[in-house]
């Protein structure tokens, strides 16, 4: 998203009480960078001004948070978030739930480290559109988790697609799991994105950040996509008759 729409879509979160002063305070500084000349304002203009708009956007929000049931995992072996998925129902393997939490909390800590996530993730998506990072959107984090999710061949646990705002600049995007056949609106949610790779989890009628809504065409292109790609034939080489003698070239400096 562009410098205006990042702003506004600050505002947007902040009605539902999500953004932090700091993560306000960073946002606030990009967008200042991106309209004003940095030679020509000193770093204390900047910083005022920074704060400005922050405090603009995060005083109302601090009132206004509702109660939230998420909670961010403590390990890969969370042992609430392993009873909770097998509470879902009483045909919930505990094998696949120990896997489910503990997939979930390490694709969040491995991603985090490829893509050298920042502490704010809206910062993050600003810096990848301004070409600064490489990766790190909302649903980069769920495409490689319900992958990793799905390889495992669930049989008592389904995948789904959440989404909320979508189409909007504070679109996001959440793996769900239910019991197998059981209603999306049951789900737990897993976001590896808000806390940066830290993974948050709670039911999907517990955020008070989010409405979440289905979207199972998504969640067939994605899965259908890599199955497309791995069934795909791989291109055969035709192997020489006779070996021919390679010659000798000068070594080329590599550029960096």
């Amino acid at each position: 998203m562009k410098a205006g729409n990042l702003f506004c879509g600050l505002l947007r979160r902040k009605k539902s009480g999500c953004v932090s002063l700091l993560e306000a305070m960073a946002v606030s500084k990009h967008i200042i960078i991106a309209f004003l000349n940095p030679r020509l304002c000193s770093s204390l203009t900047i910083f005022a001004l920074a704060a400005s708009l922050a405090f603009a956007s995060y005083a109302p929000s601090i009132s206004a948070r509702p109660r939230s049931e998420l909670v961010l995992a403590s390990s890969a072996e969370d042992e609430a978030l392993r009873a909770r998925l097998i509470s879902l129902s009483p045909g919930v393997n505990p094998e696949e739930a120990r896997r489910v939490a503990y997939i979930a909390y390490t694709t969040g800590q491995e991603l985090a480290r490829k893509w050298r996530m920042v502490p704010s993730p809206t910062v993050q998506s600003f810096l990848i559109n301004i070409g600064v990072k490489k990766g790190g959107y909302c649903y980069q984090f769920a495409t490689e988790l319900l992958l990793r999710l799905d390889a495992q061949k669930l049989q008592t646990l389904e995948l789904h697609w959440a989404e909320s705002d979508a189409g909007t600049d504070t679109e996001h995007n959440v793996i769900a799991v239910t019991a197998r056949g059981q209603p999306f609106a049951q789900g737990i949610m897993l976001d590896n994105w808000r806390h940066s790779g830290h993974l948050l989890w709670g039911p999907l009628n517990g955020d008070p950040v989010h409405t979440w809504q289905e979207n199972k065409d998504a969640l067939a292109r994605r899965l259908n996509r890599r199955a497309s790609t791995a069934d795909r034939p791989k291109r055969k080489t035709n192997p020489k008759s006779k070996a021919q003698p390679r010659l000798e070239t000068p070594a080329r400096e590599e550029r960096h």
